[in-house]
């Protein structure tokens, strides 16, 4: 089980990969839509990469309630868990 500062880190380094976003942006209060302009295709891209990096599915009802970093990191530790 990964801590939450391993889980931001990935998280972190997968956004900055995926979608060429600068290193500072990427903050647990960043806003997926407004700060960091994910749109829902990248965000089901997202989803499908960290899913295979936890070995864990993101069900398309776990990621409604994700608007920001945060969110997304206690999503994952959630998963973690169960």
């Amino acid at each position: 089980m990964k801590s939450r500062q391993e889980i931001f880190d990935i998280v972190r380094r997968s956004l900055i990969e995926l979608f060429e976003l600068e290193e500072p942006a990427v903050v647990p209060e960043a806003r997926f839509d407004d700060d960091l302009e994910i749109d829902s295709i990248d965000a089901v891209d997202l989803v499908d990469h960290l899913s295979r990096i936890f070995e864990r599915r993101v069900s398309p009802r776990d990621f409604r309630s994700v608007h920001t970093v945060n969110d997304l990191i206690d999503c994952i530790d959630r998963l973690q868990t169960q």
